[in-house]
């Protein structure tokens, strides 16, 4: 399923479309509704990249060990081995 923003609440925003999708993908980390792998996946950066922006935002890394599956398993569905 795609989702579809408007333009108008973009630019109500003030954010670019990748800067509101980070925003998007770190309310929903926070909330415990995906895991970190999940996120940083959906926010297109590279594990530690989205850890370090997540530090600069302190935000507490909630790392548990369903966490840690569902994180192999997005490796997995991305061909890592």
């Amino acid at each position: 399923m795609s989702l579809v923003i408007s333009e108008e609440l973009v630019e109500a925003s003030g954010l670019s479309e990748p800067e509101l999708l980070l925003e998007i993908v770190m309310m929903l980390f926070q909330q415990n509704k995906i895991s970190l792998g999940k996120a940083a996946h959906l926010a297109g950066r590279h594990p530690i990249a989205f850890q370090r922006e997540m530090a600069t935002r302190g935000i507490c890394i909630h790392y548990e060990i369903e966490d840690f599956e569902q994180d192999l398993e997005s490796l997995r569905e991305q061909g890592w081995q």
